[in-house]
């Protein structure tokens, strides 16, 4: 009864300071690609990046648990009910700014925004991010790329927010990125991010933009809910689909949950698929394939709610 009464006063406080949108009790499933998740505590769009810093303050002023999340593209939300609230500056942080080769953008923009401004203005070095779904922000995180190309190539510049509402600027010696990774704390909220993009011919850039879009259609299952590849490809000689076709776990069902046919990485909700279908199906790829190659894949997906034995075979 004591925490029924502490959430309720942190909702009613969140309330009183912000000018965004607040939705109780929300379930997750209205908020992910792979429309699948258990209720939060609140799901909350900030108004502006004013609204967000006095939101965050008062959260972790209470010490409650908070998770920041973009558009859900590439997230697995437990069935359970979680016990937390959610942040997301999709739909509120959209600023977007282009000043010749120089590209400001807030984190809620959707990625496919940014690359069509920055063909727009013959700007190169995006393109082949077309049709990567997303906001600005999540796309950072996992430091997204595709066809050689991955975002932290161009960056000059992050703001982020700690859970203390102090912003800093970071910059790219100041993270260390990887093949689908970041070292941004979970506990930094980012706020906006600056590019410096080369010029180029808009034929060029046209060209390489086509070339990964017909490469996109014609290799993933774009016509089922998904939320991209679920793991991260051992190394660039090795792909985590290739290990999971040869395998042979293509077309294993699990519930409404499928790996697909198309391709091996994306794991597809046929309409009423759970997370814990999806669970099922990554621990038994993961057990597959780590008896059958030696490797233990990682995921490329992120994950709220679940405990290490739903995800991995061999967990305590």
């Amino acid at each position: 009864m004591k925490i029924l009464s502490k959430i309720l006063m942190i909702i009613s406080e969140i309330k009183k300071i912000t000018k965004g949108i607040i939705l109780e009790d929300e379930p997750m499933s209205q908020h992910t690609s792979y429309g699948i998740g258990g209720k939060v505590l609140a799901y909350i769009r900030p108004y502006d990046r004013s609204d967000l810093i006095r939101i965050i303050k008062l959260i972790n002023k209470h010490k409650a648990k908070l998770y920041f999340v973009g558009s859900g593209s590439n997230l697995l939300v437990n069935d359970k009910n979680i016990s937390s609230f959610v942040i997301t500056p999709a739909k509120a942080l959209k600023s977007l700014n282009i000043d010749k080769n120089i590209i400001i953008a807030e984190s809620g923009v959707m990625l496919g925004k940014i690359v069509k401004k920055a063909v727009t203005h013959r700007l190169t070095g995006l393109e082949t991010l077309v049709g990567v779904p997303g906001t600005l922000g999540g796309a950072l995180i996992m430091n997204a790329g595709a066809f050689g190309s991955e975002i932290s190539n161009y960056l000059v510049s992050v703001d982020v927010i700690s859970s203390s509402g102090i912003i800093k600027t970071l910059y790219p010696n100041d993270i260390n990125f990887n093949y689908r990774y970041s070292s941004f704390k979970s506990t930094e909220f980012i706020l906006s991010a600056t590019f410096k993009l080369n010029t180029s011919s808009e034929k060029d850039i046209r060209s390489k933009k086509l070339i990964a879009s017909k490469g996109r259609i014609n290799s993933q299952p774009l016509k089922f809910r998904s939320a991209g590849s679920v793991f991260k490809n051992p190394h660039s000689k090795l792909a985590a689909g290739f290990l999971i076709d040869k395998a042979g776990l293509k077309g294993t069902r699990c519930g409404n949950a499928e790996i697909s046919e198309h391709h091996a990485n994306f794991f597809i909700n046929h309409g009423s698929a759970k997370a814990a279908d999806i669970a099922s199906l990554i621990r038994l790829s993961r057990k597959t394939i780590y008896e059958k190659f030696g490797i233990m894949l990682e995921l490329e997906i992120k994950t709220i709610g679940f405990n290490k034995s739903e995800l991995y075979p061999y967990a305590n």
